[in-house]
Parts: structure tokens; C-alpha cells; sequence
């Protein structure tokens, strides 16, 4: 309505500006029609619009009072909506209230009932009543209670099943990787069989340079193509990579050799530098000393059961770090322990087991001592300290047993562990031999009185001797000669 008196206000003052004496001189015979003219069409205009401004603030008016109106009647229904509602909940809160003052009542009733009785018939007063109602309500509500917790555990074992069940498959899912194993063959092809002449040399002079440079036997027995041999896969890997090049270069003598040897060693080197520090930042690990990146590096060129290393490894990371968030474990100590567990199978210039390797190298580059329990602990060798330790043993099993991680089949492996006991009952005076560990630990029982203790261990050296002489295994095989006297008498 302002707007409306507002506009109706400049209208007026248009008027007058229209009839205003300020307009220039002129003869009044002439202008004062005209004038007339002008005023009248601007008033009948001004009315016009006036009248149209009046009619649209009265619809408007007309419709602000409507919706009023309409909002008005929505919140008193809402209102008596609400209403309705509350008084429904106070007459259920009440008929509630009257049956549960009615159970009180015949509880009671009920209660006093028996106390008649026991007094009526056991002749006791009314406190020893009480006593004996409360000695056998106590041992009722203990078989009760007995019955519910027997029924929780149950369905928490249950629950627990399902649960671990699906831990295991998300932990195995976050351990799927696009890593593709490669196998490092040590086959090279030659263009022709003249130069396997050239790498023979004058004499054998060239293949004995290579083999003294690269500590691998090379085999030329087969036509079209030369077997590089070596139990160290690095080695293998120069030795490879060398003689492609020597091939390509065409200049075989003893002094090329030995340069090219050592070009492609410090390059293996960086490569393998490399991929440990991948494989690191792959499972979120940074700032591991530089010797065990580099051992780690070693696992690109590491096979077990024709699974690489650098795959397992990542595998096994990724499945630990899922089943440590989950069961609330330290996740960093699992992380690590996944990380290193096998690092001691690329460590070749000394004796004993990976485990044992991996435990003394972690030791000397002062790792934390509960990664260091993880590594000691993932074959089961020593006894479990943490939960860590657990998941990091559970996450190589997993990796390491799913189908299609591993090569060998199960023909192969039972043929390896029952010659492996061949071998041992083969000797004079054992009476019983059993492999143990997947075939990493043989136990000889032997007969104390055809076998002495001087025997018993030249006996396990022998089979040490024929075991590295017959069989083809990963890792080492700990070989325990048992010889136990026993002398026994009844007494009747």
C-alpha cells in the first residue's frame, strides 16, 4: 500500500511540473490549447494507473490474507495432531502403569503366599521363611544366569566365525595386487653356434673369465642356446644380462669381460636399490636403513616355490595391515614385521636359516625388538609375545597358501618329504626317521645300542652329505640324530 500512495505521489508531482509557470514565453493565443490538452491526458493516465496499482495491492492484499489464513488452519491441525498424539501416549503410559501395579500386586500376593506356607508347614518363623524363599530364588536365578551366558557364548563363537570370515576376505581383498611375477631365466638364446665359439675363447680362456667373474656355471651342452647356473640369483641375473651384451658387442676376451661384469653389477645394484625402496613406499614404510632396502631390492630377482618375493612380500603386507586395523593391533609393528619377515633368505654369505639371518641383520641395524619378535616368530620357531607376531604369521600363511601363489604341486612336495626320510632309514641302526616343519627339520631315532654317540653324528653328517647331494629344497634342513637309552624293570 506505501508503494501504491508512493507512486500515486509522483503522478501528482508530474501534474504539476506539466502545469508549472516555468515554461518559456510564448503567445497565449497559441500554446494555451495545446496545454490544456497535455494536463488532461497525463491526469486521465495517472487515474488509469492509479487504478491499476489500486487493483493489484488489493489482490495482493486478497492473497496475503489467504495464505494467512491457510497457514493458520495448517498449524491448528498440526497442533491438534500433536495433541491427539500425547493423549494417546498418556493413556498407554497410564494402562501400562495400572499392569505393572497389578504384576507388583500378585507378585506379592504371591510372595506372601508362599511365606504362609513354608511357615504352615515347615513351622519356621517368618525370617528363616525369607531366608529360604531368597536361597532359592539366589540358586534359580544362577541357573538362569548360567543358561544365558552358556547361550551368549555360543552365538558369540558364532558370530565371531562369520566375523573372522569376513576379515579374512576384506584383508585379502586389500591384499590384491597388480604386481606380475616375473621369473628370472637364465636361458640365452644364440644367433648362431659359431659364437658360442667366441665365448668358448682360445683354450676355454674366455669361459673360464666369465665364470670366475660372475661365480655361475655355464652350461653349452645344449644346441641354439647357453644355461647360466647359480644358487644366488643375483649372480645369475649379472651373469645373464653380461653375456647378452658381450653377444650383442661381439668383442668376447678376458679384459671385456671384466669390465662389462662390473658395469652391469654396480647397475643390478641400483636397480635392485630401487625396487626396495618401491616395494617400501609401496606398504607406507619410509626411512628403513640403507642395507635393508637394499636387501629388500634382492627379492626382485627371489623366488620360493616359483612365487617372487617382491609379490609375496606385498601381498602379505597388505593382507597384515587389514587384519591389524581390524583386530585393533599395533598397526606399524605389523606392517614392518610382513615387511622384513623373509629378509633373511637374500642374505647368501652365511650359514643358517632365513629366520635366523633376518633376526641377527634386524638386531644389527637396531630395529624395534617387537618387529624383530615378528620375524623370529612367523615359522612358529619360538613361541608367539603378541598378537603381531600372530598376524604376521597368519598373513604369510595366507599369501603364501592361496591358490595359485605357489608353483609346486603337492605330488612334488610329499615325493620330497618321503625321500627325504628314505635317505635317513637307509642307514644302519635307525629305527625311525620323521620330517618335520614342511620338510625344513628331519628327526633320526636311532638305536642306542648299534649306534653310539661318536656315530650319531657322523651319522647326520652323512645324510647331510646325501640330502645336498640327492634332493633339490628352498632354504636349509636341520638334521637331529636322536639317541636315547632306556632301561625299564617292573617291580611286583
Amino acid at each position: 500500500m506505501f508503494d501504491v500512495l508512493k507512486t500515486l505521489s509522483g503522478l501528482v508531482k508530474n501534474k504539476k511540473q506539466v502545469a508549472s509557470p516555468h515554461i518559456p514565453a510564448q503567445p497565449t493565443q497559441k500554446v494555451q490549447p495545446q496545454v490544456k490538452v497535455n494536463s488532461q491526458a497525463v491526469v486521465q493516465m495517472a487515474e488509469a494507473k492509479a487504478r491499476e496499482l489500486i487493483v493489484e495491492a488489493k489482490d495482493e492484499a486478497l492473497k496475503i490474507r489467504r495464505d494467512a489464513e491457510e497457514e493458520s488452519r495448517r498449524k491448528l491441525i498440526d497442533l491438534e495432531r500433536k495433541e491427539g498424539v500425547l493423549e494417546d501416549r498418556d493413556l498407554r503410559l497410564k494402562n501400562v502403569e495400572t499392569e505393572s501395579a497389578k504384576k507388583i500386586a500378585d507378585v506379592e500376593k504371591l510372595k506372601q503366599e508362599h511365606i504362609d506356607k513354608i511357615e504352615k508347614v515347615a513351622h519356621l518363623t517368618r525370617d528363616e521363611a525369607r531366608d529360604v524363599i531368597m536361597e532359592a530364588m539366589r540358586e534359580q536365578l544362577k541357573e538362569n544366569l548360567a543358561r544365558e551366558v552358556r547361550e551368549s557364548a555360543d552365538r558369540a563363537r558364532e558370530e565371531a566365525d562369520a566375523k573372522a570370515k569376513d576379515i579374512l576376505v576384506d584383508a585379502m581383498r586389500h591384499g590384491a595386487t597388480d604386481y606380475v611375477a616375473e621369473y628370472t631365466v637364465s636361458v640365452i638364446k644364440l644367433p648362431d653356434e659359431e659364437m658360442k665359439g667366441r665365448i668358448i675363447g682360445k683354450e676355454g680362456r674366455n669361459i673360464r673369465a666369465f665364470e670366475t667373474a660372475t661365480g655361475v656355471d655355464v652350461d653349452l651342452d645344449e644346441e641354439g642356446v647357453i644355461r647360466l647356473s647359480c644358487f644366488d640369483p643375483v649372480r645369475r641375473e649379472i651373469a645373464r644380462v653380461t653375456l647378452e651384451r658381450l653377444l650383442r658387442d661381439g668383442r668376447v676376451q678376458p679384459g671385456r669381460i671384466e669390465e662389462i661384469v662390473e658395469q652391469v653389477r654396480k647397475e643390478v645394484e641400483r636397480i635392485m636399490f630401487e625396487e626396495g625402496q618401491k616395494l617400501c613406499h609401496a606398504v607406507g614404510v619410509y626411512n628403513l636403513p640403507a642395507p635393508i632396502v637394499a636387501h629388500l631390492g634382492r627379492f626382485k630377482y627371489r623366488f620360493s616355490y616359483g612365487q617372487n618375493m617382491i609379490a609375496h612380500t606385498l601381498e602379505e603386507t597388505r593382507i597384515g595391515i587389514a587384519l591389524a586395523r581390524e583386530v585393533g593391533a599395533d598397526v606399524n609393528v605389523v606392517r614392518l614385521g610382513c615387511l622384513l619377515h623373509d629378509i633373511g633368505k637374500v642374505i647368501m654369505d652365511r650359514e643358517g636359516t632365513h629366520v635366523d639371518l633376518g633376526v641377527e641383520l634386524l638386531k644389527k641395524y637396531g630395529m624395534p625388538q617387537k618387529v624383530t619378535d615378528c620375524v623370529a616368530q612367523h615359522h612358529e620357531d619360538t613361541p608367539f609375545t603378541s598378537s603381531e607376531s600372530l598376524l604376521v604369521y597368519i598373513s604369510d600363511a595366507i599369501s603364501g597358501a592361496r591358490p595359485g601363489a605357489r608353483n609346486e604341486n603337492v605330488e612334488e612336495y610329499i615325493k620330497r618329504l618321503t625321500d627325504l626320510e628314505a635317505i635317513a632309514k637307509a642307514h644302519k641302526g635307525v629305527n625311525e626317521a620323521f620330517a618335520f616343519q614342511a620338510g625344513r627339520e628331519i628327526r633320526v631315532v636311532v638305536d642306542p645300542g648299534a649306534v653310539d654317540d661318536a656315530g650319531a653324528t657322523l651319522m647326520a653328517q652323512d645324510i647331510k652329505k646325501e640330502v645336498e647331494e640327492k634332493l633339490t629344497y628352498p632354504g636349509q634342513i636341520k638334521i637331529s640324530v636322536i639317541r636315547e637309552l632306556r632301561a625299564t624293570e617292573i617291580a611286583k
